[in-house]
């Protein structure tokens, strides 16, 4: 676990504070390093499954947002990075809707064939890894809250905001990682699959980073 977090660790150095991608890199540091703590004090029904499969879901992040070119579901995010009308939070909720959404499921696939177990075997680790993103989640909302006007029902941020799960997301993820271990004999649907929900999550991701703000000219 501590190679993938030096690799945060390096890209929080590298990239500039309100980088759209070095918000969510903070938000999913923080999130890495509490899920590290948790499996050392054995809070977690099957430590070496959990260990797993928070590596493996980390290096699809990792691995996403260093290539030329991210999956769909990365790509809002990088694309909109820089966009002056787009709020930290909503940077935040795009990575962790691209990466619940996506990521996680591929990543349960993935430490079921490194274990040679069947996802059932990870449910209750899969859960825990769920409840401390929720957890968690509040208290993002809250750190990057642009202030008292989000009391205004008719702010775009605030419709945004009501209109995204985490809960419902890491849901989806886990009926998603059951489908494509039922599909793993049947490689080309399969693909087929995970692409259509990379695509649907972009979709998804492109809505969270729809510019709440106006531009400040220079």
């Amino acid at each position: 676990m501590e190679a993938v977090l030096a690799r945060m660790r390096a890209l929080d150095e590298r990239l500039p504070a309100q980088d759209g991608v070095a918000v969510f890199n903070r938000v999913y540091l923080t999130v890495t390093q509490t899920l590290q703590r948790q499996v050392e004090r054995g809070e977690f029904p099957g430590p070496r499954a959990a260990r797993a499969l928070t590596v493996r879901f980390a290096e699809r992040y990792l691995a996403a947002v260093e290539a030329d070119r991210a999956p769909a579901c990365w790509r809002p995010l990088i694309q909109y990075r820089r966009h002056p009308g787009v709020r930290p939070l909503q940077y935040a909720l795009a990575g962790i809707n691209a990466h619940i959404g996506h990521d996680l499921a591929l990543a349960v696939i993935s430490t079921c064939r490194a274990l040679d177990c069947e996802p059932g075997a990870l449910e209750a680790d899969f859960d825990r890894v769920g409840d401390t993103l929720v957890a968690l989640e509040e208290r993002i909302r809250e750190d990057l809250m642009p202030g008292p006007d989000l009391l205004e029902i008719a702010d775009p941020l605030t419709h945004l905001l009501g209109s995204w799960s985490l809960d419902r997301a890491r849901s989806g993820a886990w009926a998603a990682a059951r489908l494509l271990w039922t599909l793993r004999r049947s490689p080309e649907l399969a693909q087929e699959f995970t692409e259509s929900l990379d695509a649907g999550v972009g979709l998804v991701g492109r809505c969270l980073l729809t510019p709440t703000r106006l531009a400040v000219p220079a």
